[in-house]
């Protein structure tokens, strides 16, 4: 243990005494953000909405179906529960829950007014207000489809214009909208966890990569392979250094959040940390595999460049994961930026516990215990 202190001590040494470290660690996220940025979209399609049908009627029902038909929105589940429509959103697994109320049907028939609730997870942000305007759209086509068939004029009231009462002779939809976790629509506050996962991802992966490469370049690293260190002390104090390091710069993330952006932190921070800690053992272990690939640190910045791009654009930061192509979306569970991104926005955002990110935490200890274990192996045959 003593050997792992000194052997990380020189290494914390050489980060604060190397300027070109330092400015790697503080400019590149820049430059990542302005490069990744022009590829980001707001097209919204196949959200996943949950119905909750308290009338079931043919109303109803065809209601539902002009939502299933537009191509904006996919019915991922629908029943007469509200407590199972708010753990969906509670989830993730759901963005926009429609609640039809009991005699819908015939409230429209009778009285010309009909409300439907629409609740939209607001933690994605403005994506939150383009999934809510696409569905007032859709309310408001089916609305003019009933005019028809009643002949009176049938009119979408949202709920954040100002209340109208009923037109004699006309028919009302009236629309209450709820805008849950987020209720501002702040794109930042669904943003800053997301940048905040990228800088942590770049610190650890690109810093760990470049610093075995460095030892390579310098010749040192077969005179540190033949010292009485074994190959598990050598790893741990290269690498110790760079997780305590991403932790850091995490929290000094989160402070700048809180204060400049308004982030709210609604969740355990010690639960944040505990999942940045085991996350960061991925993209330290990425980085010893990129190590072993590599001769020089010009070369291992290119390839976690490379890989960090399809990192992010895989990883829901700028573009929401549901609106992928299903090949895609499948593909990104092997991403582990993708998995964090999640647990850092439920818990900041939603204040979500250990139940609620229980699938992507433990997604990250598996990837953790493999990418290490093959990064270790990998570099043994090319130290051996």
């Amino acid at each position: 243990m003593r050997r792992i202190f000194f052997l990380a001590r020189a290494e914390v040494l050489h980060v604060v005494r190397d300027r070109a470290t330092l400015a790697q660690v503080l400019v590149l996220p820049i430059v990542q953000l302005l490069v990744l940025s022009n590829a980001a979209t707001f097209e919204i399609r196949d959200t996943p909405a949950y119905v909750v049908d308290f009338d079931r009627s043919s109303t109803s029902r065809e209601l539902i179906e002009h939502f299933a038909a537009s191509g904006h929105f996919q019915i991922a589940g629908q029943s007469a529960s509200s407590n199972a429509a708010n753990e969906e959103l509670l989830h993730g697994r759901v963005t926009l829950v429609m609640t039809i109320p009991k005699d819908f049907e015939a409230s429209i028939v009778r009285q010309r007014a009909a409300p439907v609730q629409l609740t939209v997870n607001a933690e994605k942000g403005s994506a939150a207000g383009i999934v809510q305007s696409y569905a007032s759209r859709i309310l408001a086509a089916y609305a003019a489809e009933l005019s028809a068939e009643l002949h009176p004029a049938v009119d979408v009231v949202r709920s954040n214009t100002t209340e109208r009462a009923p037109v004699p002779g006309r028919s009302v939809i009236d629309v209450p909208m709820q805008s849950w976790y987020n209720p501002t629509l702040n794109y930042e506050h669904y943003m800053v966890p997301g940048l905040l996962v990228a800088l942590v991802t770049l610190i650890a992966t690109l810093l760990s990569a470049q610093n075995i490469a460095r030892e390579k370049e310098l010749g040192t690293l077969e005179q540190l392979n033949v010292t009485p260190l074994t190959r598990g002390q050598f790893i741990t104090a290269k690498l110790l250094p760079f997780w305590a390091l991403g932790l850091v710069d995490l929290a000094l993330g989160l402070i700048a959040g809180r204060f400049v952006f308004g982030v709210p932190i609604r969740g355990s921070l010690v639960l944040l940390f505990g999942s940045a800690a085991i996350y960061l053992v991925v993209a330290l272990a990425v980085g010893l595999w990129i190590s072993t690939l590599v001769e020089t640190q010009q070369q291992a910045m290119f390839v976690t460049f490379f890989i960090m791009n399809v990192y992010l654009l895989m990883s829901g930061l700028f573009t929401p994961i549901d609106s992928m192509a299903g090949w895609v979306q499948t593909a990104s569970l092997l991403n582990p930026v993708r998995h964090f991104v999640t647990i850092s926005r439920a818990i900041l955002v939603k204040g979500a516990g250990v139940r609620e990110i229980a699938l992507p935490l433990s997604l990250l200890a598996g990837y953790a215990a493999i990418a290490l274990t093959l990064a270790v192996r990998q570099y043994s045959k090319r130290t051996a």
